[in-house]
């Protein structure tokens, strides 16, 4: 008897391409493995026999297979409508099963992995009849009553790791093989497939030209469902220039292009058109997917990007962390990975175009070229390019055609409520439980659609809104992030964590904040104020000590200092106290635990951090979502940089013309809080993005 072999099962209701995908798939694997493949119709016992057969698939073919022995069975004679010769099934490294049933709730604990292929009614139908002609005509309807009876009991997708759109159109097998890279129960033996993988080759080149970063992204990525413009919006003297040196645009395009989500534990990874998901921590699945240098940057190329993953990590990701476990309507992380990908260096002035060698590469360079050079020809007017009106975005008219009356937002919490909450939180000091809490709240109003023309004025254009926002309060860490129904336009001025592809770490937190003043006297004065203020150095510098404790876990012992502290940025709408800790991680320690051991942002929880989050879950009562999170990229260089997510707009469409937003803002409590002047500052974080808009701060 052999060791016990993978057991892979392709399964779907009739017509779906199993058998097809199936075969395919063996021939690809038989590569490197010995495979087996066995066919559930060989033994369902006539038309009617769909419950049969797969008891006898469970008790003569699979139960042998698994236990490494040889499986004999009795096939079936559709001619004759009678039993047929006795067949023998040989195992394998590997045995994949395929047909309906393949995967029943019988079979289930057997199996290493499921394969849920699905099509619609009217391909199944004409894949069925087109395959077995005027034999299996009559007794379509038949069958299919039997499929929905069994699958009314046994819902097989919902068990399914990886799911499939399979099209007939040949991209199924290649997609299905790169998702079972990714289950932990098929690393070990899929080795050889997993090695072909990383073996990258970068292809870059450089352009020496300033296009017009708005009208470039909407050229290359304007159509696309899932898209990330990393957006260094913000270059002025006197910010570190590192800060806003890059801007990143890509989408989740071409041969290498991958889209993740993860919810309460769960990864869902698309591939193609193959969806695998995989339960487990993210931090954990994410350094499966990153944390290795797999690709260095080409000569004379500055950034540390060199393709990668690009999204955000939800503030509900606390519960890897030392959180607790809260559940939030938007997606814990969102990502893309890109194969290929535009840079531009605001320093230099020149593009770099990077994609991974693949047969469409070459095709996408070309058009990547077209796109820049148009947008370096028509100059810096890209702020109204795409927008849904033919001017430019004022205050007001990021809705539609600027006539539509600007977003009426209401609060999540009335003043008096936030007050409340405030005193909650010092009581919460005095009695010990904390040093400072980082409450937040937030603003939202509902964009309805118009039934007669969703497209219309009173349709909500996010790319518009985003293009206003930048423009209003341009940001170091603005960015764009587009998936499906979900958008994210931030204007962060804060930089969570990076770490360079040396181990250089770098965390940047903001605390402490006061508006610009409308003369120069009066600003300067206000500057000054936020400088010399006690209780704002005293929030910044808890949050140094609560970050330089986060790092070190992960530091070269005597590596972590402070650079700067309590340093004073200016930005459009806010003055900003800002402090900067770097470090140096250790050698070969997972980077995406580093990460996590900072994560979330020590500015957005408060000290100690385990702590005062659960206490901020009791005053909060709800989810944050995206806001307190991160943005940004984590590289195949193993480098990655992320701004804190705040000054975020999160715009949720509802696919009709509607849609929620959603806006986060709050402040560091300490015990010697004034309650009014801390909501004074949330109103003042709020309107750089609502002033955007052409909305107001709600009254109560």
């Amino acid at each position: 008897m052999t060791p016990a072999p993978v057991i892979i099962a392709v399964d779907g209701r009739s017509g779906a391409g199993k058998t097809t995908l199936a075969i395919e798939l063996a021939a690809r694997l038989r590569e490197h493995h010995k495979v087996s493949l066995f066919h559930l119709e060989d033994v369902y016992p006539g038309w009617n026999g769909l419950a049969a057969g797969i008891e006898r698939y469970v008790t003569t073919v699979l139960a042998p297979l698994s236990r490494g022995g040889a499986a004999d069975w009795v096939s079936w004679d559709w001619e004759k409508h009678y039993d047929g010769p006795a067949r023998t099934t040989l195992p394998a490294e590997i045995v994949i099963v395929e047909g309906v049933g393949a995967a029943a709730a019988s079979a289930r604990p057997m199996l290493d992995a499921v394969i849920w292929s699905e099509s619609s009614d009217d391909d199944r139908r004409t894949r069925a009849l087109a395959r077995d002609g005027s034999t299996y005509e009559p007794f379509w309807d038949l069958w299919a009553a039997q499929e929905d009876e069994w699958l009314a009991t046994d819902p097989v997708p919902d068990h399914a790791q990886i799911r499939v759109l399979n099209r007939a159109d040949g991209t199924a097998p290649d997609d299905v093989l790169q998702a079972l890279l990714h289950l932990p129960a098929l690393a070990a033996v899929l080795l050889p497939e997993l090695s072909a993988r990383l073996g990258l080759q970068l292809h870059a080149e450089r352009l020496d030209c300033v296009p017009d970063a708005a009208r470039l992204f909407h050229t290359l990525y304007g159509r696309s469902p899932h898209a990330v413009w990393l957006d260094s919006s913000l270059r002025t003297e006197g910010l570190p220039a590192e800060r806003s040196r890059f801007s990143i645009l890509a989408d989740d395009g071409g041969r290498f292009g991958q889209d993740v989500r993860h919810r309460s534990g769960v990864t869902r990874l698309t591939i193609g058109t193959a969806t695998v998901a995989t339960a487990g921590p993210f931090f954990r699945w994410l350094d499966g997917v990153w944390g290795r240098r797999a690709l260095r940057p080409p000569e004379g190329y500055a950034c540390e990007f060199t393709l990668g993953w690009l999204g955000y990590l939800g503030y509900e990701l606390k519960r890897e962390t030392g959180g607790s476990d809260v559940s939030s309507e938007t997606p814990d992380a969102a990502m893309i990975f890109a194969g290929r990908a535009v840079v531009l260096d605001h320093r230099e002035g020149s593009v770099w175009l990077l994609a991974l060698e693949a047969p469409d590469a070459a095709e996408w360079l070309a058009l990547a070229r077209s796109a820049v050079a148009a947008a370096a020809a028509a100059g810096p007017t890209g702020d109204t390019v795409g927008t849904a009106g033919t001017g430019p975005v004022v205050a007001g008219g990021a809705m539609g055609t600027g006539s539509k009356p600007a977003p009426a937002f209401t609060g999540r919490d009335t003043e008096s409520a936030y007050k409340v909450k405030i005193a909650d939180a010092q009581h919460e000091i005095a009695e010990g439980n904390t040093y400072e809490v980082c409450l937040t709240t937030a603003v939202s109003a509902v964009v309805p659609a118009n039934p007669a023309d969703p497209a219309g004025p009173d349709a909500l254009d996010a790319w518009a809104t985003y293009l206003a926002l930048r423009r209003k309060n341009p940001a170091p860490f603005a960015s764009y992030l587009r998936f499906g129904e979900l958008t994210v336009a931030s204007t962060s001025p804060e930089r969570f964590l990076r770490i360079a592809a040396d181990g250089g770490m770098r965390a940047e937190p903001i605390k402490g904040t006061r508006p610009r003043g409308s003369e120069p006297a009066r600003d300067e004065e206000l500057r000054r104020q936020l400088e010399s203020s006690p209780k704002d150095r005293a929030e910044n510098i808890m949050i140094v000590d609560l970050l330089r404790n986060d790092l070190s876990h992960f530091a070269i012992a005597g590596s972590v200092t402070v650079s700067r502290l309590c340093a004073i940025e200016s930005y459009a709408t806010v003055h900003q106290m800002v402090s900067t800790i770097d470090a140096k991680l250790k050698p070969g320690l997972p980077r995406a635990e580093a990460v996590a051991a900072c994560f979330p942002a020590g500015s957005m929880t408060g000290a100690p951090k385990i702590s005062t989050m659960a206490i901020l879950d009791r005053l909060e009562e709800v989810p944050r979502g995206v806001y307190s999170g991160a943005i940004g990229y984590f590289s195949l260089s193993g480098a990655m940089d992320t701004a804190v997510a705040i000054r975020t707009l999160v715009i949720s469409a509802d696919g009709a013309g509607g849609a929620e937003l959603s806006l986060g803002v709050g402040g560091a409590i300490t015990a010697d809080s004034s309650p009014q002047e801390e909501y004074d500052e949330i109103r003042t974080k709020a309107y750089g993005v609502l002033s955007a808009l052409g909305s107001e701060f709600p009254p109560d």
